[in-house]
C-alpha cells in the first residue's frame, strides 16, 4: 500500500482556505438553526438546502452541506435540553440527562457539554476516518467474486 501524504496535505490546505471556512461557518450556523427545530432532521436540512449550493464550486458546496449536517446534529440537542423534544433522532438520549439538568438551572452547562461532545466526537471521527480509509480501502479491494 503506497499512501501519498502530499496529496492528503494539499487537500487539507484547500479546505482551510478562507472562502471554504466561511462557507462551512454559514453551513454550521444554518444547521444549528435547522437542528434545533423539532421535526427537521439533519438529513432533511441537507436536502432542503441543496439549492443554496448550486453554482458554487464542488469543494465549497460539499463543505457547506457537511457543515449543515454537523451543525444540525448538535442543534438537535438544544431543543432536547430546553423543551424535552429532541430536534434530531440523534439527540434522543440527550433528553434523558439534559432536560433534568435544565430543570435544575444548569441548562448552559448541559448545552456546553453537548457542544463539547459533538465537537470532540466529530473531530475524532474525522481523524480516524482520514487515517483508516487507506487501510480499509486496501482491505476492501482484496475481495473478489
Amino acid at each position: 500500500m503506497d499512501f501519498d501524504w502530499s496529496l492528503m496535505l494539499s487537500s487539507y490546505a484547500a479546505v482551510f482556505s478562507p472562502s471554504v471556512l466561511f462557507i462551512i461557518c454559514v453551513g454550521i450556523t444554518t444547521g444549528i438553526i435547522i437542528g434545533s427545530l423539532p421535526g427537521l432532521t439533519a438529513t432533511m436540512g441537507v436536502a432542503l438546502l441543496v439549492p443554496l449550493t448550486f453554482g458554487r464550486p464542488p469543494l465549497e458546496s460539499l463543505s457547506m452541506l457537511i457543515g449543515i449536517y454537523c451543525g444540525a446534529m448538535y442543534g438537535g440537542s438544544i431543543s432536547a435540553i430546553l423543551i424535552r423534544t429532541p430536534g434530531t433522532p440523534g439527540a434522543a438520549a440527550t433528553v434523558l440527562e439534559g432536560y433534568p439538568m435544565a430543570r435544575r438551572g444548569e441548562a448552559g452547562r448541559a448545552m456546553s457539554m453537548a457542544l463539547f461532545a459533538s465537537f470532540f466526537g466529530g473531530v475524532c471521527g474525522a481523524l480516524i476516518m482520514t487515517f483508516a480509509s487507506p487501510i480499509v480501502s486496501g482491505f476492501a479491494l482484496e475481495f473478489g467474486p
